[in-house]
């Protein structure tokens, strides 16, 4: 049986976002359990025990149902440089919990602190956010990502992100690099392209 994950930001005992995550759930439930009805997030979050203090990232793994809810101190990654890594790993708009493609990509990341995986000569993510990079005047993200992330999908919908098809040697054409996800709040992790790695 196939298991999803969805990590969502609890800030001062506020959940961000909930309708994006639940709209992501509905179409993991669907694609592999379509005779069973997606559960209502905000209804099993609330039921349960959440922190009211402090900055947590709440994780929910599920398949037809709920099958764990935990909520963890949450503490950014450190990121200085990146390396550029090959991967043929398939595309979904919802996470799936098992990790084993993307965490051997991980593995290759030398003496960089992530990857960025690029798919067919274009470049995706990174192993655990999504990615934007700035011209000088806008701010583009892959067209094609891995996982179309909650945060990703916001940014869309505001205009503040451009979709487009991104290769390796565009990289030359930008500035900055932007991680974001659930978690990180865009322009919160920024690296100047030229620590990103071949």
């Amino acid at each position: 049986m196939c298991r999803f994950i969805e990590s969502i930001q609890v800030n001062e005992g506020q959940f961000k976002c909930l309708d994006l995550h639940q709209e992501r759930i509905r179409l993991a439930m669907a694609d592999y359990y379509p005779t069973v009805k997606a559960f209502d997030l905000a209804e099993a979050l609330t039921r349960s025990p959440f922190p009211s203090k402090g900055f947590f990232k709440c994780r929910v793994v599920y398949d037809t149902e709920i099958r764990l809810l935990e909520f963890i101190p949450y503490v950014p990654r450190e990121i200085h440089s990146l390396r550029l890594v090959e991967v043929d790993i398939e595309s979904a708009p919802y996470k799936k919990e098992d990790r084993s493609r993307m965490n051997a990509a991980f593995a290759l990341r030398g003496d960089c602190d992530d990857i960025i995986m690029v798919k067919n000569g274009l470049l995706t993510d990174t192993s655990y956010t999504n990615i934007a990079f700035y011209d000088g005047t806008y701010w583009y993200t892959p067209r094609l990502p891995l996982v179309c992330g909650i945060k990703r999908s916001q940014l869309i919908k505001q205009g503040q992100l451009i979709e487009k098809d991104i290769t390796i040697d565009d990289l030359v054409n930008f500035k900055r690099v932007s991680l974001f996800n659930a978690m990180n709040e865009f322009g919160s992790v920024e690296l100047d392209v030229s620590l990103i790695q071949r």
